[in-house]
């Protein structure tokens, strides 16, 4: 069970018990751990009477939530894939040139983690206040130039509600694209099917986005050759947030940066000692077990995979964190920020066209994912033409840059010498036609204004950026006197204005 190793967004709180988000399950005193059973699905609480609408939208209009800036429209509502599957969307057209501007995906991660903590938390059109009674308007809203979509999947995330059958980002990439279909399709959106689409993601949308892209660019494919019928989707550009893609490779990350980051270590010496160990042991630790979860098949699958997973989660993952706030290092634990969005969420649900009671990580679709490895479609994405960026927070642990720049580099950019026993192994990294341009690439300063955010390296058409002073949610933090998301906002706008980034 690969996938909920390396879980989604906002913070996970104390080892023993509570967390102040309540988005990831500790089970038997381990995060992220192997649910002992098989959980029965719960049946998300109805709010009213339902009636579904298979393969169309229904819809609230300009309900006056969160985007109060003049003249901007708005929707949310449900697409109903059938009449037992129905997928929520909040979307917010462009406060500038929406005709023209493309159409932003945002996805959160999980699995099972609802596409509202990107909104309210990080870089919608409003922010959530400290107290959690209220939102702000957000000067730098994604929305300035880009329509944004916002998409509660798979069903049973968040808002949305029905049969919860999903287990796999394929079959998550598939529900996607038909609510797409029914999204374009739909009167009041159908001027967007031109316009540049791009997928924007966080965390387990590691997985997610490379394989939404690639799915997406397949049915493109499939359509202009006449074997599939819809709309063509006109993919442009891919953008993930400290995300979950190569676990063999990002797993060792934790151990490279428990002992060295740029805040604290974060566990004694012995601590690192050990989890090498457990590592490093032949067939029995963590790098065996993963290697034998992503080359198994059939039905042993699942038991390999969930036995990796619940090693690996209790001799490394939860051991290193210590006692600092895993998704942002510089804090104890349970940090309150990002605020909580629940109490907001129940207060406006009804005027939104929410029907059903809002669920920050659905526990069923969590466990639903059971076998997932690496995401090989990252390095098709890249060699397509789409513009890919990569980006980090340098407090982050739960993926930290360690794991993500390892993977990104070519050839090895971690020497596992450098946290582990064996120095003759080197890090296995992704592998694109641009690899070797952007290695031979050295860290520029990246500056919003004159002021240094981070670093960052670019060749061909992709990018890779590490942010400094932000956590997992990277949009929700700030750095030095710059605003909150305000370095965020800067990547997000040159990258989807098809551009390398570049300091201003």
């Amino acid at each position: 069970m690969l996938v909920t190793w390396l879980i989604s967004s906002t913070v996970v709180g104390s080892l023993l018990g509570a967390t102040s988000a309540g988005q990831i399950p500790i089970r038997g005193g381990v995060i992220g751990g192997v649910s002992p059973a098989q959980t029965t699905p719960v049946k998300a609480e109805t709010l009213k009477t339902v009636v579904t609408t298979p393969g169309a939208l229904r819809v609230v209009e300009n309900s006056g939530i969160c985007e109060t800036t003049p003249d901007v429209f708005q929707a949310s509502g449900y697409g109903d894939l059938t009449a037992t599957e129905s997928i929520f969307f909040w979307y917010f057209a462009a406060r500038h040139n929406p005709g023209t501007a493309p159409l932003t995906l945002w996805f959160n991660g999980g699995p099972g983690s609802s596409s509202m903590l990107g909104l309210l938390q990080e870089l919608g059109p409003c922010r959530i206040t400290n107290d959690s009674s209220s939102v702000t308007l957000n000067p730098f809203s994604w929305n300035n130039n880009a329509n944004m979509l916002f998409i509660d999947q798979p069903v049973g995330t968040g808002f949305s509600y029905g049969n919860m059958s999903v287990g796999t980002s394929q079959e998550a990439a598939a529900d996607v694209w038909t609510f797409l279909q029914i999204f374009l399709k739909d009167s009041r959106f159908s001027n967007l099917a031109a316009n540049d689409l791009a997928i924007w993601t966080e965390s387990y949308g590691g997985h997610y986005g490379p394989t939404f892209a690639a799915y997406f660019l397949s049915q493109n494919a499939a359509i202009t050759a006449g074997t599939v019928s819809g709309l063509h989707l006109n993919l442009k550009t891919l953008g993930i947030g400290d995300g979950l893609t190569d676990p063999i490779t990002q797993y060792a990350g934790y151990i490279a940066y428990a002992g060295t980051n740029p805040y604290q270590a974060l566990v004694p010496t012995d601590y690192i000692t050990t989890a090498n160990l457990s590592w490093d042991t032949p067939f029995t630790g963590c790098q065996a077990r993963i290697q034998s979860c992503q080359s198994s098949t059939g039905s042993n699958s699942n038991a390999l995979c969930s036995a990796a997973q619940s090693f690996c989660n209790s001799n490394i993952l939860t051991v290193l964190i210590g006692e600092y706030d895993m998704y942002y290092v510089p804090s104890g634990v349970p940090d309150p920020y990002p605020p909580d969005i629940s109490s907001y969420l129940a207060s406006i649900q009804s005027k939104i066209g929410a029907e059903v009671t809002w669920q920050q990580t659905n526990l069923q679709v969590y466990d639903n994912f059971a076998n997932t490895a690496r995401s090989p479609d990252l390095e098709l994405v890249i060699d397509s033409g789409v513009r890919v960026l990569i980006y980090d927070g340098d407090a982050d642990y739960i993926l930290n840059y360690n794991g993500v720049e390892a993977m990104v580099m070519l050839p090895p950019y971690i020497h596992r010498k450098a946290f582990c026993t064996d120095a003759s192994y080197q890090i296995a990294s992704m592998n694109t036609k641009f690899s070797a341009q952007f290695n031979q690439q050295v860290f520029a300063p990246y500056k919003v204004n004159g002021l240094l955010a981070g670093q960052f390296k670019t060749a061909g058409t992709f990018s890779y950026v590490r942010i400094y002073g932000a956590g997992h949610e990277v949009p929700a933090y700030k750095n030095g006197s710059l605003e909150v998301g305000q370095a965020a906002f800067q990547f997000f706008s040159q990258t989807m204005a098809n551009q390398s980034l570049s300091s201003t």
